[in-house]
């Protein structure tokens, strides 16, 4: 039995930047990830994937990428960095340990946590699991002839089956590889559903930083916001994700996959109005952009070309309601379709309903914090330097907890 202050779960992104904080306040903890380092990074990605936002803005505070500041590093770069901070601010990770269960101590403050390397005792337990946990795959399709797999198994496609490809999902994930195999000469179609659809960059300016001025990295939770689909992409030196554009190229569209039967697939003829809805989103932003630089009489440059909006392609105008995927040569189904919690380690009540009860990470039972959930504190919170602040409430939580239980009272 190993006593320690406070155990961290998860290393990646959030167990980092919580460690560097729980060292600033000077409480002994240890991290255990049961992998290694942003294994998530290294291995649940495709081989081109690269950051969503520039290297200059998504990173910790106290580090920065090497290269350009203004492009988009590489998942192998992300690890990289997160590696190397790790070591730059000596975060006691220990690799390869999985936790399998973590339960209250009876009678008095602190947990007891059961690992695959032996047990602890902690004062504080914070989970950094991050949003990414299990891979979600609908049982929609029940069908050996084809190939499916959640989109963080695809690699390349020199990867997949000879053959067509309907990729479900239309945020980050499913755009990119999307465009990708259509980019490989595959037939390609993408099923898209209500997304939200923010221009790359505007006025010289990259979406990161207008988010920044115009104080949207800072709005708070409002329900279903977890739920909001972003197509945003740093592929390709970072171009804003055009569906129309993808259509006109040669990727198929069509509306949210249904139902499945007799190797025929139904869609939603939600396209259009999905489409228009991206394109509502998009067009406020620079709406609100322009206004920004007109009160503050910024020096940046017009981009009237930024509000044209190409021509409907006939997938939009004549949209598919069924595919018969066996007809068109359709193989393989990749579902872009997101994650869903895994809190299976996990024996304290701060769980309801799968989702984890918590305010700014700060749980109703007392010593147990949560950091580097979507919407943890705020929009940022997902991204590494968003997590970074998180981690530091966290922490200057547990800090003043301390000072109040180290309170002896007046004396008598």
């Amino acid at each position: 039995m190993e006593k320690v202050q406070a155990l961290v779960v998860g290393g990646g992104q959030a167990g980092i930047a919580t460690s560097e904080h729980l060292t600033r306040i000077g409480l002994r903890h240890v991290v255990l990830e049961k992998a290694r380092i942003a294994e998530n990074w290294r291995t649940a990605r495709w081989d081109s994937l690269v950051a969503n936002g520039p290297a200059w803005h998504d990173r910790f505070p106290n580090r920065t990428f090497s290269g350009d500041p203004e492009g988009f590093p590489g998942k192998e770069e992300v690890a990289a960095y997160m590696a190397g901070y790790a070591a730059q601010i000596e975060a006691p990770i220990r690799t390869g340990v999985t936790v399998t269960k973590v339960r209250k101590l009876t009678g008095r403050r602190g947990f007891h946590v059961e690992t695959t390397a032996g047990d602890y005792e902690a004062d504080y337990v914070i989970s950094a699991t991050g949003p990414f946990q299990k891979p979600v795959i609908p049982g929609l399709v029940q069908d050996p002839a084809l190939t499916q797999l959640h989109s963080t198994a695809y690699r390349n496609p020199g990867a997949l089956p000879a053959g067509g490809v309907l990729v479900v999902g239309a945020g980050s994930s499913g755009a990119q590889i999307a465009e990708e195999l259509r980019q490989s000469g595959r037939r390609t179609w993408l099923a898209v559903g209500p997304h939200g659809r923010p221009p790359r960059a505007y006025r010289g300016r990259d979406f990161v930083w207008w988010l920044g001025v115009l104080n949207k990295w800072d709005m708070e939770y409002q329900p279903g916001n977890e739920h909001v689909t972003i197509a945003v992409s740093g592929a390709n030196g970072g171009r804003t994700v055009d569906f129309r554009r993808l259509a006109h190229e040669g990727l198929t569209l069509t509306g949210r996959a249904e139902a499945y039967a007799n190797g025929v697939m139904t869609f939603a003829g939600d396209l259009a109005a999905n489409i228009a809805k991206g394109d509502t989103d998009y067009l406020a932003v620079l709406d609100e952009a322009d206004a920004f630089v007109t009160s503050n009489g910024l020096n940046l440059p017009d981009e009237p070309q930024a509000r044209v909006i190409p021509a409907d392609p006939d997938c939009v105008t004549t949209p598919i309601r069924s595919l018969d995927l066996k007809a068109e040569g359709i193989t393989t189904i990749i579902w872009a379709t997101g994650f869903e919690n895994d809190y299976s380690w996990l024996d304290v009540p701060v769980i309801q309903n799968g989702k984890p009860q918590h305010k700014r990470g700060v749980s109703p039972e007392t010593g147990f914090y949560f950091v580097g959930l979507p919407w943890l504190s705020r929009r940022g919170s997902a991204f590494i330097w968003g997590v970074w602040h998180d981690a530091k409430f966290v922490a200057d939580h547990i800090d003043k907890l301390e000072h109040y239980l180290a309170y002896q009272g007046a004396a008598e």
